[in-house]
């Protein structure tokens, strides 16, 4: 009975407003239906019985549901998102998406369809980004011959023959693993791994395992990235030389990471803004090139001074900012594991991102990421 009320009260105030929404909406909808309706919904609030009311607001919501539902039908109904059936790897320890390191490019495209964009890595070669709206979201990269040499994922598509997955905990993965390398060999150089409670480095025959950590969740796998060894060893140092196509390409996958992180976590994703994206780029550049790693530039202003001074309108707005990470997916990984820059990246008001990459004399990039609530 009480819903019976809210459902009258619902009609009431819908009527009462109708000069408001009665002319938009009938550019769209025929609602010439509701012409008797109105006149007799006025003689009857003075003179018919309650019963009487309702026989007739319900006629008419019986008329506007099967106008509705016929007009539901000409539009095309949204993809179903399919989780895939994970199969354990058959050559590999991990695979990810049912693709292991070797698999041939055939094999991917059959699993995962058409890359939705590509864009240069650290590795001089390209991440290929396969996603569902960012659902399934993983990236690719082939070597000469197309088969697979690296591939990175943060969703739940971890298979493998120990037991490892989406989820597990750090104690698990290195118990099956055994402990982390410490350092990576280039050459004659042998760089250090920062030690980091976010991330450990495996080395298991031909194969690097980079395995992530939610530090908010209990220290569980939240991505994997598998590196071919003979990727890793043509990559000269720590970083990549620093080049207009690998920022474009950090831009791109910082993006992408971002909104793969918000639909894992139930949000909606966010769309590009080009405009957006120069200021972060120009406050990246300013940053790395007078040293200084800060919200606030060397002229007092702040992240809402210079978007308002590119003439950027925004109903709310917030900033990210990393310095140092050797690729964009570190970058991101370490934004997700301190809780003000999560706080933006799973802020569900906003609804446009623009990321920009710039890298100092020593090719270390510095990222921004700006967020609009438009």
């Amino acid at each position: 009975m009480k819903r019976f009320f809210l459902f009258i009260l619902f009609i009431a105030i819908l009527y009462s407003v109708k000069p408001f929404w009665e002319e938009p909406v009938s550019k769209y909808v025929d609602i010439s239906f509701l012409e008797p309706v109105d006149a007799k919904i006025d003689s009857m609030m003075s003179i018919e019985t309650l019963s009487t009311a309702i026989r007739y607001i319900s006629d008419t919501a019986d008329k506007a549901v099967h106008l509705l539902s016929s007009r539901l039908e000409e539009v095309e109904p949204a993809e179903e998102i399919v989780k895939p059936i994970l199969k354990k790897p058959v050559k590999t320890q991990l695979s990810i998406h049912n693709i292991e390191l070797g698999s041939p490019e055939e094999k991917v495209t059959a699993e995962l369809g058409v890359a939705k964009s590509h864009s240069k890595n650290e590795y001089g070669t390209e991440w290929y980004t396969y996603h569902e709206g960012y659902h399934n979201f993983v990236m690719i990269s082939f070597d000469d011959k197309r088969r697979v040499n690296a591939i990175y994922t943060n969703d739940d598509l971890i298979s493998s023959k120990s037991g490892i997955r989406y989820g597990s905990t750090k104690s698990t993965v290195r118990e099956t693993f055994g402990e982390p390398i410490k350092e990576i060999r280039k050459g004659l150089n042998i760089y250090v791994l920062q030690e980091s409670e976010g991330f450990d480095v495996f080395k298991n025959g031909d194969t690097y395992t980079y395995v992530y950590y939610d530090l908010h969740q209990d220290k569980t796998v939240t991505a994997i990235q598998l590196i071919a060894a003979s990727l890793e060893q043509k990559k000269p140092g720590i970083y990549a030389s620093g080049d207009a196509a690998l920022r474009n390409g950090f831009e791109q996958q910082l993006f992408d990471l971002t909104n793969a992180a918000r639909v894992r976590h139930g949000l909606n994703f966010l769309k590009w803004d080009g405009i957006v994206s120069d200021t972060a780029r120009k406050h990246s550049t300013d940053m790395a090139v007078n040293d200084y790693f800060n919200h606030e530039n060397k002229q007092g202003k702040s992240p809402f001074d210079r978007m308002e001074d590119d003439g950027i309108k925004f109903r709310g707005a917030g900033e990210n900012l990393a310095y140092g990470q050797s690729s964009s997916i570190f970058a991101h990984e370490g934004l997700m594991n301190s809780a003000g820059h999560r706080e933006n990246i799973l802020l569900d008001k906003y609804s446009h991102l623009g990321t920009g990459v710039a890298f100092n004399e020593k090719s270390q990039p510095f990222y921004t990421e700006n967020f609009l609530l438009k």
